[in-house]
């Protein structure tokens, strides 16, 4: 289960990437370059800081194909995404969520406190968004006011809370990661945000 949602994650943020290349006209070259560093670079930041190198992407060469094969899907199939910004959206939100929880198992795995569990979430969830926005020129989604990281970390919570309760880990998976994806589909529904401290 916890592959099956690493892969699915790293299918997600891909799409979401080739999306954002194709609005900024990037060539195919640029599009498989912003697609591969979003779907994996959280997890190698996340790797890099528990000490698990060579980080899992290098190690795991399923993940290269995934990269490869989703980005050319949605090449192939752009003209019926339709929607771009909302597909954009959709993708990136399922990412985040699958990739929250994935996160959180390395840390868990590598023995650390749960706290510490949950920045690791956060960051494998949301690092590889962050570094295709900054090679798209665009200003990351996690600093601005959107509800984005704070899903991350709800979910996080909500994760080991469940893991206290009855329920096979499979279930905790994949409730922990579908809080996060709710969270954020219901703060931009209804434009629920962080507070904005500038005065207009």
């Amino acid at each position: 289960m916890f592959y099956t949602l690493d892969i699915l994650g790293t299918i997600a943020f891909a799409i979401s990437g080739v999306l954002v290349a194709f609005n900024k006209r990037m060539d195919l070259f640029g599009i498989l370059i912003i697609a591969f560093v979003t779907a994996v670079g959280g997890g190698t930041l996340r790797d890099i800081l528990i000490g698990e190198t060579p980080v899992s992407w290098m190690k795991d060469m399923t993940f290269f194909y995934v990269v490869f094969i989703s980005a050319i899907f949605a090449i192939i199939f752009r003209s019926k995404i339709n929607y771009l910004r909302t597909s954009l959206f959709l993708f990136d939100t399922i990412g985040i969520g699958l990739y929250t929880v994935v996160g959180i198992e390395k840390g868990i795995n590598a023995g650390l406190h749960p706290i510490v569990c949950i920045a690791l979430g956060t960051m494998t969830a949301s690092f590889g968004g962050v570094i295709r926005d900054i090679l798209c020129n665009e200003i990351p989604v996690i600093f601005r006011k959107e509800i984005y990281a704070t899903a991350c970390i709800i979910g996080g919570i909500g994760y080991f809370v469940l893991r206290k309760l009855p329920i096979q880990d499979n279930w905790v998976f994949v409730i922990a990661g579908a809080t996060v994806i709710i969270i954020r589909l219901l703060a931009v529904k209804f434009k629920i945000a962080l507070p904005n401290i500038y005065r207009d």
